[in-house]
């Protein structure tokens, strides 16, 4: 057995010793080597970062529930104010109807009532986050595949989303 090996030996028998010699599990420091002591430091030094890092992240996904409940709020309003808007948008200058524009449109409603950022929705869809934000934003056409694979991430069908876009294409068509 190596000296490295015999230490080792040693010094978990130390621990185990320590650990016995107290009934409730806790060892008594004077029975650890200053290894030991480091190792135990150094383990409750990551248990409090490992707390306060779970901390943060509660208090950041309670910010994001806060913000997308006003954000639930103010949708109601906001929707009835922007109706004119939206279907300008939609028809373009020419009053023509904008198909990329009224996908895009339904993309984001979907993504921002299921309360996901542009980020999660294209890791999980495997496309850039800037094509992502050009595809809601109306400006770049979607492929069939890419439209399958945003729908999945989003949790929809495709089906169901081109339902959507044929609901608001009659609704531009009727305002028109």
């Amino acid at each position: 057995m190596t000296a490295t090996a015999t230490r080792y030996d040693n010094e978990t028998k130390t621990v185990e010793r320590a650990a016995v010699a107290m009934p409730d599990g806790k060892a008594m420091a004077r029975n650890l080597t200053p290894a030991q002591k480091r190792a135990v430091a150094f383990a409750q030094q990551q248990i409090l970062r490992a707390r306060a890092a779970r901390k943060a992240k509660d208090d950041r996904q309670a910010a994001l529930s806060r913000m997308w409940a006003n954000a639930d709020r103010e949708d109601g309003v906001a929707d009835m104010a922007n109706e004119a808007e939206r279907t300008r948008v939609v028809s373009g200058d020419e009053g023509q109807i904008s198909l990329r524009k009224v996908i895009g449109e339904v993309l984001r409603s979907l993504r921002t009532k299921d309360h996901k950022t542009l980020r999660e929705v294209s890791g999980k869809a495997g496309v850039s986050l800037g094509y992502l934000s050009e595809v809601e934003r109306g400006q770049k056409e979607a492929s069939s595949e890419l439209l399958v694979s945003i729908t999945q991430a989003l949790g929809v069908r495709l089906s169901d989303m081109l339902v959507m876009v044929a609901d608001r294409v009659r609704e531009v068509e009727a305002n028109d």
